[in-house]
């Protein structure tokens, strides 16, 4: 039976990435620079969904379309398969903020 780990204590912001500081400083950027993690939130909590639902909807339309039928199935197909790609891209951004959130705030993960 595994013991519970103690709480990690919070990470400074400028090394909640997963290893660190990943380039050296060139002096152009400010040195407090902090990405945006509520709106990249915010994006993902817009987008997703939209990019899920137009997945859904244009492998349906590829589905029921039929041969002569302009867009072409293959277009709408595409079309499909690039939302879907959008739409896993916004998840693991998702994820990836959540996780660098609760790491920075010290609360326990899973």
């Amino acid at each position: 039976m595994s013991r519970p780990r103690p709480p990690r204590p919070p990470v400074p912001r400028s090394r909640s990435g997963a290893y660190g500081r990943h380039h050296p400083r060139t002096g152009t950027e400010p040195a407090t620079a902090q990405s945006a993690l509520r709106l990249r939130l915010l994006l993902t909590a817009v987008f997703l969904p939209l990019f899920v639902a137009a997945t859904v909807g244009f492998a349906v339309w590829a589905a029921r379309s039929g041969p002569g039928d302009s867009p072409g199935s293959g277009v709408l197909t595409g079309l499909a398969v690039g939302c879907g790609v959008l739409a896993l891209i916004a998840a693991l951004d998702g994820a990836v903020v959540l996780r660098r959130t609760r790491r920075e705030r010290g609360s326990p993960g899973r």
